[in-house]
């Protein structure tokens, strides 16, 4: 019999290391080994990109998701159902994606629906 298995969130957690300089590679390369990304000389989109300052997240994933895909707001429409005036209101976040909707848009964008949510 099978049984069902959730998988739990794992916790992000910062870690801060002190050392030699002569053995940060080693340590990062050892680190990396576990599943640790160092993010040392990463910032936070949304500083890098302030025009999007006051936009929902799943806007502008979608309006990047689907210039990436080259696709315009009325091809996409045609691809996925979703009328291409409630595309236009995802993209500038008046309304909001739902799962159903994500997972449309996700299969013809190859990305992850969750990014939408």
């Amino acid at each position: 019999m099978q049984v069902l298995t959730k998988r739990h969130h794992t916790e992000t957690v910062d870690i801060q290391i002190t050392g030699t300089k002569d053995k940060k590679e080693d340590v990062l390369r050892d680190i990396k080994k576990h599943g640790y990304v160092d993010t040392s000389d990463s910032i936070p989109w949304r500083e890098l990109f302030p025009e999007f300052q006051d936009e929902p997240e799943y806007s502008v994933m979608l309006r990047g998701a689907r210039d990436k895909a080259g696709l315009t707001q009325v091809e996409l429409s045609e691809k996925t159902g979703i009328p291409q005036g409630h595309i236009s209101q995802m993209e500038n976040g008046k309304m909001e994606i739902g799962k159903e909707q994500a997972k449309r848009l996700a299969n013809v964008l190859n990305v992850n629906y969750r990014i939408f949510l």
